[in-house]
């Protein structure tokens, strides 16, 4: 038999199903109480966070939010829409820059000025 770590020495844990036929009713029920306890602990660890102690945020595990999952079960197909422009929607468009006077070659300004000579200065 193992012993859990929060049960005390003197109740130990069965390791077989046929060991549990063979407590009585008492000895159940005190195991029962410390696996209580225990699930209890435990589900106060899983419920915290970087909000609701010292770990790190890092640590939180990601729990995906049920509001956004009902959502997207419920008739994806009539609630999406296509990407684009919408369907009634008038569109935007920018101005243009009227006339360009000029156009640079951003690598020929580079090259220009690395290649300069120093002694033209």
């Amino acid at each position: 038999m193992r012993e859990h770590p929060s049960m005390s020495k003197k109740m130990p844990l069965p390791s077989r199903d046929e060991d549990l036929y063979q407590l009585s009713k008492e000895e159940l029920v005190e195991i029962i109480k410390a696996l209580q306890t225990e699930i209890g602990r435990l589900k106060e660890i899983l419920n915290l966070d970087s909000k609701t102690s010292s770990k790190p945020p890092s640590q939180d595990i990601i729990k995906k939010s049920e509001k956004k999952n009902s959502a997207s079960s419920t008739s994806d197909a009539q609630t999406k829409r296509k990407t684009g422009g919408q369907p009634g929607h008038e569109g935007k468009t920018r101005k243009g820059f009227g006339r360009v006077d000029r156009t640079l070659n951003p690598a020929a300004v580079i090259v220009s000025a690395l290649w300069r000579n120093p002694l033209d200065d």
